[in-house]
């Protein structure tokens, strides 16, 4: 089982440049990914960047260039700087782990409980 823990968001101006971080903790080992999806009200959640074990990133269309996502291993810990938000950012923000469960030879997805990004114009 892995546990993850999210923090950073709230009320941001737009143009403002928040940073979210979300702490793993339990079978950190099992972890090849790890990632920040978004949910907006009446919309259904979609990604926004990911980050593999070896390094590897992915970003939606729409944040390339403004959101920069990293991983620091030691502390189990994947970090999303938000640059240039604008009010369409608004959204829950949920944490995701992509985990390889070894005793049953299959893929598992955990989540964060979601923290909260409001942008104003």
């Amino acid at each position: 089982q892995v546990q993850l823990v999210e923090s950073g968001g709230g009320l941001v101006q737009a143009g403002g440049s928040p940073r979210l971080s979300c702490a793993a903790s339990g079978s950190t080992f099992s972890i090849n990914a790890m990632g920040w999806f978004r949910q907006a009200p009446g919309k259904q959640r979609e990604l926004v960047a990911t980050v593999r074990s070896g390094g590897p990133t992915n970003y939606a269309d729409s944040v390339k260039g403004r959101f920069t996502i990293s991983r620091d291993s030691a502390k189990n810990t994947v970090y999303l700087q938000m640059n240039s938000l604008k009010p369409e950012d608004t959204a829950v923000h949920y944490c995701n782990a992509d985990t390889y469960v070894y005793s049953g030879s299959y893929f598992m997805d955990y989540w964060g409980q979601g923290t909260q990004v409001t942008v104003s114009s």
